[in-house]
Protein backbone atom coordinates (compact mmCIF):
# COMPACT_ATOMS: atom_id res chain seq x y z
CA UNK A 1 0.00 0.00 0.00
CA UNK A 2 1.20 3.50 -0.88
CA UNK A 3 1.39 5.31 2.47
CA UNK A 4 0.89 9.07 2.57
CA UNK A 5 2.77 10.77 5.46
CA UNK A 6 0.40 12.31 8.01
CA UNK A 7 0.71 14.77 10.89
CA UNK A 8 -0.65 12.91 13.90
CA UNK A 9 -1.43 14.31 17.36
CA UNK A 10 -1.32 11.58 20.00
CA UNK A 11 -3.11 12.41 23.27
CA UNK A 12 -2.40 10.18 26.26
CA UNK A 13 -2.16 10.58 30.03
CA UNK A 14 1.46 9.39 30.31
CA UNK A 15 3.77 8.30 27.49
CA UNK A 16 6.07 5.46 28.45
CA UNK A 17 6.19 1.67 28.69
CA UNK A 18 6.85 1.64 32.42
CA UNK A 19 3.49 3.25 33.22
CA UNK A 20 1.39 0.18 32.35
CA UNK A 21 -0.12 -1.93 29.59
CA UNK A 22 -2.31 0.75 28.00
CA UNK A 23 0.62 3.18 27.96
CA UNK A 24 2.92 0.54 26.47
CA UNK A 25 0.32 0.04 23.74
CA UNK A 26 0.58 3.75 22.86
CA UNK A 27 4.39 3.78 22.82
CA UNK A 28 4.66 0.71 20.59
CA UNK A 29 1.99 1.96 18.19
CA UNK A 30 3.59 5.40 17.86
CA UNK A 31 6.99 3.78 17.35
CA UNK A 32 5.57 1.86 14.39
CA UNK A 33 3.66 4.83 12.96
CA UNK A 34 6.59 7.24 13.36
CA UNK A 35 8.43 5.35 10.60
CA UNK A 36 6.14 7.03 8.04
CA UNK A 37 4.37 9.85 9.89
CA UNK A 38 5.16 12.89 12.05
CA UNK A 39 3.95 12.30 15.62
CA UNK A 40 3.41 14.94 18.31
CA UNK A 41 2.72 13.61 21.81
CA UNK A 42 0.45 15.48 24.26
CA UNK A 43 0.74 14.04 27.77
CA UNK A 44 1.34 14.84 31.44
CA UNK A 45 4.60 12.86 31.46
CA UNK A 46 7.04 11.52 28.86
CA UNK A 47 9.40 8.72 29.81
CA UNK A 48 12.79 9.51 28.24
CA UNK A 49 13.79 5.85 28.64
CA UNK A 50 11.08 4.59 26.28
CA UNK A 51 13.61 4.67 23.42
CA UNK A 52 11.52 6.94 21.23
CA UNK A 53 12.21 10.63 20.63
CA UNK A 54 9.07 12.40 19.45
CA UNK A 55 7.95 16.01 19.66
CA UNK A 56 6.38 16.41 23.10
CA UNK A 57 3.97 19.08 24.35
CA UNK A 58 3.25 18.65 28.08
CA UNK A 59 -0.23 18.92 29.56
CA UNK A 60 -0.20 20.76 32.89
CA UNK A 61 -0.14 18.63 36.00
CA UNK A 62 -0.70 20.10 39.48
CA UNK A 63 -0.65 17.26 41.98
CA UNK A 64 -2.93 18.84 44.57
CA UNK A 65 -5.76 19.23 42.04
CA UNK A 66 -8.48 16.53 42.35
CA UNK A 67 -7.96 13.81 39.73
CA UNK A 68 -11.31 14.42 38.02
CA UNK A 69 -10.61 18.17 37.70
CA UNK A 70 -7.17 17.49 36.23
CA UNK A 71 -8.68 15.14 33.63
CA UNK A 72 -11.38 17.64 32.64
CA UNK A 73 -8.92 20.50 32.44
CA UNK A 74 -6.50 18.52 30.31
CA UNK A 75 -9.34 17.52 27.99
CA UNK A 76 -10.05 21.22 27.33
CA UNK A 77 -6.34 21.96 26.99
CA UNK A 78 -5.71 19.07 24.59
CA UNK A 79 -8.69 20.08 22.43
CA UNK A 80 -7.34 23.62 22.20
CA UNK A 81 -3.75 22.59 21.37
CA UNK A 82 -4.77 20.11 18.66
CA UNK A 83 -7.43 22.27 16.98
CA UNK A 84 -5.27 23.06 13.94
CA UNK A 85 -2.26 21.62 12.13
CA UNK A 86 -2.97 17.88 12.32
CA UNK A 87 -4.39 15.39 9.83
CA UNK A 88 -5.38 12.98 12.60
CA UNK A 89 -5.95 13.36 16.33
CA UNK A 90 -5.50 9.98 17.98
CA UNK A 91 -6.58 9.95 21.62
CA UNK A 92 -6.24 7.46 24.47
CA UNK A 93 -7.60 10.03 26.95
CA UNK A 94 -11.09 10.93 28.09
CA UNK A 95 -12.14 13.97 26.09
CA UNK A 96 -13.63 15.02 22.77
CA UNK A 97 -10.67 16.07 20.61
CA UNK A 98 -9.95 12.76 18.89
CA UNK A 99 -10.83 11.56 15.45
CA UNK A 100 -9.74 8.15 16.73
CA UNK A 101 -10.83 7.45 20.32
CA UNK A 102 -9.29 4.28 21.79
CA UNK A 103 -11.04 2.74 24.82
CA UNK A 104 -8.73 0.54 26.94
CA UNK A 105 -10.80 0.05 30.08
CA UNK A 106 -14.36 -0.71 31.17
CA UNK A 107 -16.55 2.20 29.98
CA UNK A 108 -17.50 4.59 32.78
CA UNK A 109 -21.20 4.38 32.01
CA UNK A 110 -21.12 0.58 31.97
CA UNK A 111 -19.40 0.51 35.35
CA UNK A 112 -21.59 3.11 37.09
CA UNK A 113 -24.93 2.81 35.31
CA UNK A 114 -25.25 -0.66 33.74
CA UNK A 115 -23.62 -2.93 36.33
CA UNK A 116 -25.88 -3.50 39.34
CA UNK A 117 -24.60 -1.76 42.45
CA UNK A 118 -25.93 -1.27 46.00
CA UNK A 119 -28.69 1.35 46.00
CA UNK A 120 -26.81 3.76 48.29
CA UNK A 121 -23.74 3.65 46.02
CA UNK A 122 -25.93 4.17 42.96
CA UNK A 123 -27.45 7.33 44.43
CA UNK A 124 -24.06 8.63 45.60
CA UNK A 125 -22.88 8.36 41.97
CA UNK A 126 -25.42 11.00 40.98
CA UNK A 127 -23.89 13.60 43.29
CA UNK A 128 -20.22 12.64 42.94
CA UNK A 129 -18.24 15.31 40.99
CA UNK A 130 -15.84 12.58 39.89
CA UNK A 131 -18.55 10.33 38.45
CA UNK A 132 -20.39 13.25 36.84
CA UNK A 133 -17.19 14.54 35.23
CA UNK A 134 -16.08 11.15 33.86
CA UNK A 135 -19.56 10.35 32.51
CA UNK A 136 -19.74 13.73 30.77
CA UNK A 137 -16.29 13.30 29.23
CA UNK A 138 -17.02 9.77 28.03
CA UNK A 139 -20.35 10.80 26.52
CA UNK A 140 -18.58 13.50 24.51
CA UNK A 141 -15.84 11.05 23.60
CA UNK A 142 -18.16 8.48 21.97
CA UNK A 143 -20.60 11.03 20.51
CA UNK A 144 -21.43 10.28 16.89
CA UNK A 145 -19.43 12.69 14.74
CA UNK A 146 -18.35 12.71 11.11
CA UNK A 147 -14.89 11.20 10.75
CA UNK A 148 -14.76 9.90 14.32
CA UNK A 149 -14.05 6.23 15.07
CA UNK A 150 -14.35 4.63 18.49
CA UNK A 151 -11.85 1.78 18.89
CA UNK A 152 -12.15 -0.97 21.52
CA UNK A 153 -9.06 -3.01 22.39
CA UNK A 154 -11.12 -6.19 22.83
CA UNK A 155 -14.50 -7.77 22.07
CA UNK A 156 -15.32 -7.38 25.77
CA UNK A 157 -14.95 -3.58 25.62
CA UNK A 158 -16.88 -3.45 22.34
CA UNK A 159 -19.83 -5.27 23.96
CA UNK A 160 -19.74 -3.01 27.03
CA UNK A 161 -19.75 0.13 24.89
CA UNK A 162 -22.73 -1.10 22.89
CA UNK A 163 -24.64 -1.81 26.10
CA UNK A 164 -23.82 1.67 27.39
CA UNK A 165 -24.46 3.92 24.37
CA UNK A 166 -26.49 4.15 21.17
CA UNK A 167 -23.86 4.42 18.46
CA UNK A 168 -24.29 4.95 14.71
CA UNK A 169 -21.55 2.42 13.99
CA UNK A 170 -20.11 -0.45 15.94
CA UNK A 171 -16.80 0.27 17.72
CA UNK A 172 -13.84 -1.07 15.77
CA UNK A 173 -11.78 -3.73 17.54
CA UNK A 174 -8.02 -3.21 17.28
CA UNK A 175 -6.15 -5.22 19.93
CA UNK A 176 -2.66 -4.53 21.25
CA UNK A 177 0.30 -5.83 19.28
CA UNK A 178 3.71 -7.32 20.00
CA UNK A 179 7.18 -7.32 18.51
CA UNK A 180 8.45 -10.83 17.82
CA UNK A 181 12.04 -11.46 18.98
CA UNK A 182 14.13 -11.88 15.83
CA UNK A 183 16.76 -14.11 17.44
CA UNK A 184 14.42 -16.62 19.17
CA UNK A 185 16.05 -20.06 19.42
CA UNK A 186 19.55 -18.94 18.37
CA UNK A 187 22.79 -19.35 20.30
CA UNK A 188 22.52 -15.68 21.29
CA UNK A 189 19.06 -16.38 22.75
CA UNK A 190 20.25 -19.33 24.85
CA UNK A 191 23.36 -17.49 26.08
CA UNK A 192 21.29 -14.48 27.09
CA UNK A 193 18.70 -16.70 28.77
CA UNK A 194 21.29 -18.63 30.80
CA UNK A 195 23.10 -15.48 31.88
CA UNK A 196 19.85 -13.79 32.97
CA UNK A 197 18.75 -16.82 34.96
CA UNK A 198 22.09 -16.89 36.74
CA UNK A 199 21.79 -13.19 37.56
CA UNK A 200 18.38 -13.80 39.12
CA UNK A 201 19.54 -16.83 41.09
CA UNK A 202 17.79 -19.58 39.12
CA UNK A 203 19.47 -22.86 38.23
CA UNK A 204 18.96 -25.12 35.21
CA UNK A 205 16.39 -27.36 36.96
CA UNK A 206 14.13 -24.51 38.17
CA UNK A 207 10.79 -24.04 36.40
CA UNK A 208 10.43 -20.26 36.35
CA UNK A 209 6.92 -18.83 36.06
CA UNK A 210 6.64 -15.13 35.25
CA UNK A 211 3.86 -12.69 36.15
CA UNK A 212 4.07 -9.15 34.74
CA UNK A 213 1.85 -6.49 36.34
CA UNK A 214 2.04 -3.01 37.81
CA UNK A 215 -0.45 -4.09 40.47
CA UNK A 216 0.19 -7.85 40.84
CA UNK A 217 -2.38 -8.30 43.63
CA UNK A 218 -5.11 -7.18 41.22
CA UNK A 219 -3.70 -9.47 38.56
CA UNK A 220 -3.96 -12.56 40.74
CA UNK A 221 -0.74 -12.76 42.74
CA UNK A 222 -2.53 -14.05 45.83
CA UNK A 223 -4.05 -16.91 43.81
CA UNK A 224 -0.62 -17.60 42.32
CA UNK A 225 0.89 -17.81 45.80
CA UNK A 226 -1.85 -20.22 46.92
CA UNK A 227 -0.97 -22.41 43.94
CA UNK A 228 2.77 -22.26 44.62
CA UNK A 229 2.24 -23.38 48.21
CA UNK A 230 1.07 -26.70 46.68
CA UNK A 231 3.77 -26.94 44.01
CA UNK A 232 7.22 -28.59 44.42
CA UNK A 233 10.13 -26.38 45.42
CA UNK A 234 11.68 -26.28 41.94
CA UNK A 235 8.74 -24.11 40.77
CA UNK A 236 9.72 -20.46 41.17
CA UNK A 237 7.63 -17.31 40.70
CA UNK A 238 9.13 -14.19 39.08
CA UNK A 239 6.96 -11.06 39.56
CA UNK A 240 7.93 -8.11 37.36
CA UNK A 241 6.52 -4.57 37.74
CA UNK A 242 5.88 -4.68 41.49
CA UNK A 243 5.85 -1.17 42.99
CA UNK A 244 7.22 -0.34 46.46
CA UNK A 245 3.76 -0.05 48.05
CA UNK A 246 2.82 -3.57 46.91
CA UNK A 247 6.14 -4.93 48.16
CA UNK A 248 5.42 -3.55 51.63
CA UNK A 249 1.94 -5.14 51.61
CA UNK A 250 3.38 -8.47 50.55
CA UNK A 251 5.99 -8.46 53.30
CA UNK A 252 3.13 -8.40 55.84
CA UNK A 253 1.31 -11.38 54.29
CA UNK A 254 1.99 -14.78 55.99
CA UNK A 255 1.54 -16.63 52.68
CA UNK A 256 4.23 -14.52 51.03
CA UNK A 257 6.59 -15.02 53.98
CA UNK A 258 6.22 -18.80 53.70
CA UNK A 259 7.19 -18.64 50.00
CA UNK A 260 9.78 -15.86 50.25
CA UNK A 261 12.69 -17.96 48.99
CA UNK A 262 10.69 -19.00 45.89
CA UNK A 263 9.32 -15.60 44.84
CA UNK A 264 11.50 -12.99 43.12
CA UNK A 265 10.10 -9.45 43.07
CA UNK A 266 11.33 -7.03 40.40
CA UNK A 267 10.26 -3.39 40.16
CA UNK A 268 8.83 -1.34 37.32
CA UNK A 269 11.05 -1.58 34.25
CA UNK A 270 11.13 -0.67 30.57
CA UNK A 271 13.11 -3.84 29.81
CA UNK A 272 10.55 -6.60 30.40
CA UNK A 273 12.06 -8.62 27.54
CA UNK A 274 15.07 -9.66 29.61
CA UNK A 275 12.69 -11.27 32.13
CA UNK A 276 10.48 -13.04 29.59
CA UNK A 277 13.56 -14.60 28.03
CA UNK A 278 14.56 -16.35 31.26
CA UNK A 279 11.08 -17.72 32.11
CA UNK A 280 9.52 -21.12 31.31
CA UNK A 281 5.83 -20.15 31.51
CA UNK A 282 3.56 -17.17 32.24
CA UNK A 283 0.55 -16.92 34.53
CA UNK A 284 -2.09 -14.21 34.42
CA UNK A 285 -5.02 -15.07 36.76
CA UNK A 286 -6.25 -11.47 36.51
CA UNK A 287 -9.43 -10.27 38.13
CA UNK A 288 -9.98 -7.38 35.73
CA UNK A 289 -8.29 -6.88 32.35
CA UNK A 290 -9.95 -5.33 29.32
CA UNK A 291 -7.39 -7.16 27.19
CA UNK A 292 -4.23 -8.43 28.89
CA UNK A 293 -0.98 -7.45 27.19
CA UNK A 294 1.34 -9.46 29.44
CA UNK A 295 0.18 -12.92 28.28
CA UNK A 296 0.31 -11.80 24.63
CA UNK A 297 3.88 -10.57 25.13
CA UNK A 298 4.76 -13.84 26.85
CA UNK A 299 3.45 -15.77 23.83
CA UNK A 300 5.74 -13.79 21.55
CA UNK A 301 8.68 -15.15 23.59
CA UNK A 302 7.46 -18.74 23.18
CA UNK A 303 6.03 -19.11 26.70
CA UNK A 304 2.89 -21.18 27.36
CA UNK A 305 0.31 -19.08 29.17
CA UNK A 306 -2.15 -19.70 32.04
CA UNK A 307 -4.90 -17.08 31.92
CA UNK A 308 -8.23 -16.05 33.45
CA UNK A 309 -11.29 -16.56 31.24
CA UNK A 310 -13.43 -13.81 29.74
CA UNK A 311 -14.96 -11.54 31.08
CA UNK A 312 -12.14 -11.24 33.63
CA UNK A 313 -9.60 -11.13 30.81
CA UNK A 314 -10.66 -9.83 27.40
CA UNK A 315 -7.76 -11.54 25.58
CA UNK A 316 -9.06 -14.98 26.62
CA UNK A 317 -12.02 -14.59 24.23
CA UNK A 318 -9.53 -15.06 21.35
CA UNK A 319 -8.00 -18.24 22.82
CA UNK A 320 -8.87 -21.94 23.04
CA UNK A 321 -8.30 -23.98 26.17
CA UNK A 322 -5.32 -26.35 25.93
CA UNK A 323 -4.79 -25.38 22.30
CA UNK A 324 -3.03 -22.00 22.51
CA UNK A 325 -3.41 -21.29 26.25
CA UNK A 326 -4.52 -22.88 29.50
CA UNK A 327 -7.72 -21.06 30.46
CA UNK A 328 -8.71 -21.21 34.12
CA UNK A 329 -12.29 -21.71 35.34
CA UNK A 330 -12.19 -18.34 37.10
CA UNK A 331 -9.58 -15.91 38.54
CA UNK A 332 -9.64 -17.70 41.93
CA UNK A 333 -8.89 -21.12 40.45
CA UNK A 334 -5.67 -21.87 42.35
CA UNK A 335 -6.14 -25.61 41.79
CA UNK A 336 -6.34 -24.90 38.06
CA UNK A 337 -3.01 -23.04 38.22
CA UNK A 338 -1.41 -26.04 39.94
CA UNK A 339 -2.83 -28.46 37.37
CA UNK A 340 -1.74 -26.23 34.47
CA UNK A 341 1.85 -25.79 35.63
CA UNK A 342 2.40 -29.41 36.65
CA UNK A 343 0.93 -30.57 33.32
CA UNK A 344 3.21 -28.25 31.36
CA UNK A 345 6.24 -29.39 33.34
CA UNK A 346 5.54 -33.13 33.08
CA UNK A 347 4.12 -33.23 29.54
CA UNK A 348 6.61 -31.92 26.93
CA UNK A 349 4.08 -32.41 24.10
CA UNK A 350 1.49 -30.20 25.84
CA UNK A 351 4.17 -27.61 26.61
CA UNK A 352 5.31 -27.55 22.98
CA UNK A 353 1.74 -27.32 21.65
CA UNK A 354 0.82 -24.38 23.90
CA UNK A 355 4.10 -22.60 23.13
CA UNK A 356 3.93 -23.01 19.34
CA UNK A 357 0.23 -22.17 19.03
CA UNK A 358 0.74 -19.19 21.31
CA UNK A 359 3.50 -17.98 18.99
CA UNK A 360 1.05 -18.19 16.10
CA UNK A 361 -1.40 -15.96 18.03
CA UNK A 362 1.43 -13.50 18.68
CA UNK A 363 2.31 -13.35 14.97
CA UNK A 364 -1.29 -12.37 14.20
CA UNK A 365 -0.78 -9.40 16.57
CA UNK A 366 2.47 -8.13 15.08
CA UNK A 367 2.67 -4.34 15.53
CA UNK A 368 3.16 -3.74 11.81
CA UNK A 369 -0.28 -5.30 11.20
CA UNK A 370 -1.86 -3.29 14.01
CA UNK A 371 -0.35 -0.02 12.70
CA UNK A 372 -1.72 -0.73 9.21
CA UNK A 373 -5.21 -1.20 10.65
CA UNK A 374 -4.93 2.25 12.26
CA UNK A 375 -3.61 3.80 9.06
CA UNK A 376 -6.63 2.50 7.15
CA UNK A 377 -8.88 3.96 9.86
CA UNK A 378 -7.06 7.30 9.56
CA UNK A 379 -7.71 7.34 5.80
CA UNK A 380 -11.41 6.63 6.35
CA UNK A 381 -11.63 9.43 8.90
CA UNK A 382 -9.92 11.92 6.59
CA UNK A 383 -12.14 10.94 3.63
CA UNK A 384 -15.32 11.39 5.67
CA UNK A 385 -14.28 14.80 6.98
CA UNK A 386 -13.23 16.01 3.51
CA UNK A 387 -16.57 14.85 2.06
Amino acid sequence: MNIKPLKIAFIVDRFGQRYGGAEAYGVALMRELSRDHKITVFAREYDDECGLELEFIPLKNVRWWPGWYRVVRNAFYAAKLTRDGFDIIHSHNNGWAGHIEVIHVVPVRYKWRIVKRPTWKHWLDYISPRVIAYLWLERKRVKNKKGRYVVAVSKLIQDQLEQSYTLNQRPTIIPPGVYLPSYKGTRKWHDKRNLRRQDLGFNSTDFVVIMVARNPLRKGLEVAMQAFSSLPSHFNLLVVGCDSETKLRLLEMPLFKSLRNRITLEGVTSDVASFYICADACIHPTKNDSFGMAPLEAMSYGLPVVISPSPWCGFAAQLNHKKNAWILKNPNDAEGVVEALTSMHSNPELYKQLAENGMYVAREHDWSRIAMQYYQLYQSSISQRMA
